[in-house]
């Protein structure tokens, strides 16, 4: 059938019309893929950064008060703080992510995160021997964020009462250059509440004699060392004399600055972790991943 001038030039108007409907469509299309990729985008780089921020302000903050892992927390914080108030810049202690991970919803998820997302905390040693500790969100899905900073950290450094491989007291004429000797003051009650050991690193197996004494010179003959741990609380009991409540004890080790700690646990602390290497500093890897 043959169309009129008018007639084609409809029909041109309405294939025009068609294609111009078909590139919008496309462009609409377009742009909300783009615009969702953008918004992915930024939310992607929000929680990064978050997480981040997070991150460094935990490891390089002991939190208020400094040891509110013992009280009620004003502000949250995992830096460890020296005997003489100093904080330790990149570290975690281990009582504080134990602390944080029983309340991790309210302390973290709506606290520092304002519930935009899940997350989880992970503390792992470098050394293969000790075990990692994770706390927060499970199942992880999605797109996970994450972030790794290398830290000090250390677990029951505080149950820590001598550390010989620094120089201590000594109530003989030991030479420093040949002996590790250290004191503590002993109340016959502590005996009852805690278990006291020395504990080695492996590598001083063998190589060490110890001997244990008061101020009144109740002196036991050296013993070699044949195991990473020795259980103290039998030798303390016996050096206490008539009716005394408390004595200082003396503790000689034959070699200089030897990889060894005195320590006091509860009665009910794991003997699985009696390991020298969970009472000193340890170099972990500290993770925070996140997802939403």
């Amino acid at each position: 059938m043959k169309l009129d001038s008018q007639g084609n030039f409809t029909l041109e108007i309405v294939v025009v019309a068609i294609i111009i409907l078909l590139i919008l469509g496309v462009i609409a299309i377009t742009a909300e893929l783009t615009n969702e990729k953008i918004s992915k985008s930024v939310e992607s780089n929000n929680i990064e950064k978050t997480i981040t921020e997070t991150c460094d302000y935990l490891i390089n903050n002991p939190g208020i008060p400094k040891n509110w892992d013992d009280f009620k927390s004003k502000r949250i914080g995992l830096a460890i703080i020296t005997d003489d108030d100093n904080v330790i810049p990149n570290s975690v202690s281990y009582f504080k992510l134990l602390e944080l991970g029983r309340d991790y919803e309210r302390l973290v998820t709506k606290k520092l995160f304002d519930n935009k997302f899940k997350s989880s905390m992970e503390l792992i040693p470098l050394k293969t021997s000790l075990s990692s500790v994770k706390i927060g969100s499970g199942g992880e899905s999605g797109n996970v964020y994450s972030v790794n900073r290398l830290v000090k950290c250390e677990f029951f450094k505080k149950y820590v009462v001598d550390d010989f491989s620094s120089e201590g007291k000594c109530n003989h004429n030991h030479n420093k250059k040949d002996y590790s000797c250290n004191y503590l003051k002993l109340f016959k009650k502590n005996l009852k509440d805690f278990d006291y050991y020395i504990l080695l690193d492996d590598s001083e197996k063998n190589n060490v004699e110890y001997s244990i004494d008061t101020t009144h010179y109740k002196e036991y003959n050296n013993e070699r060392i044949t195991n990473n741990k020795i259980y103290l609380n039998n030798k303390l009991k016996s050096l206490f004399e008539g009716e005394e409540t408390s004595s200082i004890i003396f503790i000689h080790l034959n070699k200089k600055n030897v990889k060894a700690v005195l320590v006091a646990v509860p009665k009910d602390f794991d003997k699985s972790k009696l390991k020298y290497d969970y009472f000193i500093m340890q170099p972990c890897n500290f993770i925070i991943r996140a997802w939403s």
